[in-house]
């Protein structure tokens, strides 16, 4: 078993820039490398043009309107409308090219992520809510977005941007530029201080959103248990508590980046009065054109709003870093069950035999959940498993599907060790209907087939009739094409279970698993049609039922009493009467009208699972 220690909290922050996971990211672009080259390369062709305005400009004044002429102007305004032009396209393109690399990367690593939570472990859900695996397929896959649209590459315009208008300031007049960059020390420590602030709240925002993602999610899945108990005020209650936090979390950003702005607006007023009586003076005293004086303070201007933008990218920047943190730190994690590089292929038909070793397995280490447990299965057997709640029924199921490996032991399907064979194999010989049977939203022929174009549209009308659906199905407004919202809602309970019925049944396996409680809600009538297809259904497949209800399994070839993750009995229904055990027991207690004092007092143990 593997520790999976990844749903504490989303209070993952990362740094503003990692090499890292820079490096990572990189493997995803590296596809698009042609496009992000020609991106960057218009970047800094759109930084030139917008830094030769200014410097146009300059001319302008210096030829024309400070000698009262216009010999000039007409091929300046020339030049500044073909700047203008080409800053047009050359943006267009740079930005169209950004957006493609960004949405097929973003794409690329959706679709890695969800066939890596695809191959995930049973355990692994056991432990991480929905709601923040969504989040991470969502929200920190869009954070990616952000991060090559408005981010990186902007940083690198912005930086381009301060270093180009740097270099001109001294070219115009070095005195002034020494002025300007006088203050960067003041500004640098200011967008220090706010970057810290910025991202603490940062990362309150992040670990309030995913703790609001997860309680909503599992609030909205648990809302019959919700309205059935009652819930609701002491919910709301709670999800206001959560919203509330979160509020104060969005807020606290907001307030970062409403005290950010003027302070940086306050330096570059400051700066730029200072220009104005200096460089003003040196236009009086002539060691600076007023052409070149306007330049200059368009400049100052240029030069600030990058340093404003670059603060805005920076937490944009950080932001992704911490999505891409989480989204490498999931993908990393282990699947737990995987295949070898030496797994071998199933037949493709197989008899079913099911043979258990003296298998011992535990969820957590230490607290065994079976202990040395052993039998077979002869194919076409009908085998029943039954015990106290916690004795180790269902972990059987889990195990023979391997959604969990054994510490010790073996389990063998036609004398195969399953933990040697590929897991889809050894799973699509095994059918299993639960008492909660899961519907997804589309069709009733959809959902028995589970979009498998290799089963017949004649083998989906078979496997409905043999479990006794197409009675229900057939009287629906658009029959087998009766489209199903989210999980089933509008069928009834009993309509489910038999299309789950259907759905096992149509992908024909060797060995079918049922949960007696799969028929526990279901009509008298119901249940009676579905006893009678699974008699016809079993016949030839070998079946394990896992019982709570024993009525239910007196027809079973064999019985097996498990108790604390022990066998210790079985045979058949008389058999295990006449022994007046555990079994006999547990039958006692079942029946309603036999009194409580006959079965001798032990434990809460004997109680029916």
């Amino acid at each position: 078993m593997t520790s999976i220690g990844y749903n504490e909290e989303d209070d993952v922050i990362g740094k503003a820039y990692d090499s890292e996971l820079v490096g990572r990211l990189l493997q995803y672009i590296r596809p698009y490398s042609w496009r992000m080259a020609l991106a960057i390369l218009l970047l800094v062709l759109v930084t030139a043009l917008t830094l030769v305005q200014p410097l146009l400009v300059q001319q302008a004044i210096d030829r024309d309107v400070a000698n009262g002429t216009t010999d000039d102007m007409w091929w300046i305004s020339a030049l500044y409308l073909v700047v203008l032009v080409l800053l047009f396209v050359f943006t267009y393109a740079e930005s169209l090219l950004l957006v493609q690399v960004s949405q097929r990367v973003m794409n690329d690593m959706r679709l890695e992520l969800f066939r890596h939570l695809q191959r995930m472990s049973i355990s692994f859900y056991d432990a991480n809510p929905v709601g923040r695996l969504v989040t991470r397929l969502t929200n920190d896959i869009v954070a990616l977005d952000q991060l090559l649209t408005a981010g990186a590459l902007t940083i690198l315009r912005d930086v381009c941007m301060i270093v180009g208008v740097a270099i001109l300031l001294f070219v115009i007049d070095w005195k002034l530029a020494l002025i300007t960059l006088a203050m960067m020390p003041v500004l640098a420590f200011l967008m220090r201080w706010f970057a810290i602030a910025m991202r603490n709240a940062f990362r309150r925002q992040r670990l309030h959103t995913a703790r609001m993602n997860a309680f909503a999610a599992e609030h909205i899945s648990g809302m019959l248990l919700i309205q059935m108990f009652g819930r609701q005020k002491t919910d709301l209650v709670e999800f206001d508590e959560n919203s509330g936090a979160l509020q104060a979390a969005n807020m606290s950003v907001v307030h970062q980046f409403a005290a950010f702005e003027p302070v940086v607006a306050m330096v570059s007023a400051i700066t730029t009065g200072v220009i104005i009586v200096v460089g003003g003076q040196f236009v009086l005293d002539t060691e600076l054109t007023i052409g070149q004086f306007v330049a200059f303070l368009t400049l100052v201007g240029m030069y600030y709003n990058p340093v404003r933008e670059i603060a805005d990218r920076f937490n944009i920047l950080q932001s992704a870093m911490a999505a891409l943190e989480r989204i490498f730190t999931l993908l990393d994690e282990p699947e737990g069950v995987k295949d070898s590089a030496e797994a071998v292929d199933l037949p493709e038909k197989i008899a079913g035999q099911v043979d258990f070793e003296n298998v011992r397995f535990a969820y957590t280490p230490g607290t065994w959940v079976l202990k040395g447990v052993s039998f077979r299965i002869a194919p076409g057997e009908r085998v029943a498993f039954v015990g106290a709640t916690g004795a180790g029924k269902t972990s059987l199921i889990n195990l023979l599907l391997r959604f969990y490996d054994i510490q010790e032991g073996a389990i063998r399907l036609d004398g195969v060790n399953i933990a040697t064979a590929k897991q889809h194999q050894v799973r699509r010989h095994i059918g299993l209907v639960l008492q909660d049977p899961f519907i997804f939203t589309g069709t009733i022929e959809e959902n028995i087939r589970l979009r498998d174009e290799s089963i017949t549209t004649e083998q989906v009308r078979q496997a409905a009739r043999l479990v006794g659906a197409d009675r229900f199905i057939n009287q629906l407004p658009d029959g087998y094409q009766h489209k199903l919202v989210e999980r089933g809602a509008n069928l009834s309970t009993g309509q489910k279970q038999l299309l789950a019925f259907a759905r096992s049944v149509a992908f024909d396996p060797e060995v079918m698993l049922v949960l007696d409680e799969a028929t526990a809600n279901i009509d008298s009538e119901t249940e009676a049609l579905i006893q009678d297809s699974l008699e016809r259904l079993t016949a030839k497949r070998t079946s394990i039922i896992i019982a709570h209800r024993l009525a239910t399994v007196r027809g079973c070839d064999r019985i097996i009493v498990l108790n604390h993750g022990e066998i210790v009995e079985q045979g058949t229904h008389d058999e295990l009467l006449a022994l007046r055990g555990r079994y006999f027991k547990l039958w006692l207690l079942q029946q309603r009208d036999v009194p409580a004092e006959v079965v001798a007092p032990a434990s809460g143990e004997l109680a029916p699972g």
